[in-house]
């Protein structure tokens, strides 16, 4: 008797989740930026026009999450996983932790919320501190060996790869000194799934 193997195959849906995760993540960032200033006093309370954005953010994270997920596995779907096991391993295991870290920070955005009068001061530096200390040097890894694979394998053009390299200095060195430094990664993941879309558009064609 033969034995068949049946492999699934990437739903093209997939080429699309990091589209919808640039713009879940940079609406997230801009709207708790707008609703909670890093440079306010962390023991002033939200105003309550401000509410609304906070809990919309919340809101958002979660499913920038899942689309994150999804992008990873369009990312690996394109590279044809031709990557060695050391690559693998860094490209998940920094894919995971920013997912856990991003998830943590709007965790501790919520608490202010639900802060007292006089509210602690407690969640709005921490929020900001794992968002831009910890999820974004995550993220930072993560472009990078994005870009690595990219320029190994060929899947990426050049310029891509260069403004991989750029983009992942700007989030290790800027995203916890920088205000709105941390846009520049949904703005990566913004172009290559663009990348991906029109490589996959060509060769359907």
């Amino acid at each position: 008797m033969e034995s068949t193997t049946t492999r699934m195959r990437t739903p093209r849906a997939a080429g699309t989740a990091g589209l919808v995760f640039a713009v879940l993540l940079a609406a997230a960032i801009v709207l708790m930026r707008l609703a909670i200033p890093s440079g306010s006093p962390s023991d002033a309370p939200v105003a309550d026009t401000d509410r609304w954005a906070v809990r919309l953010a919340l809101e958002i994270v979660p499913f920038a999450g899942i689309f994150f997920l999804w992008f990873m596995g369009a990312l690996r779907a394109h590279s044809g996983g031709g990557e060695d096991r050391f690559v693998a391993a860094v490209f998940l295991g920094s894919g995971y932790v920013f997912v856990g870290t991003l998830f943590v920070a709007a965790a501790a955005a919520g608490t202010v919320l639900q802060e007292t009068v006089p509210p602690s001061g407690f969640g709005r530096p921490f929020a900001y501190t794992v968002l831009t200390t910890y999820a974004m040097r995550m993220a930072a890894v993560f472009v990078f060996v994005t870009s690595t694979m990219g320029r190994r394998l060929g899947f990426f053009p050049r310029p891509l790869v260069a403004l991989g390299f750029a983009t992942g200095l700007v989030l290790l060195l800027l995203g916890s000194g920088v205000p709105w430094a941390e846009m520049v990664f949904p703005f990566w993941v913004l172009l290559v799934s663009l990348h991906i879309l029109r490589t996959n558009l060509r060769r359907t064609a």
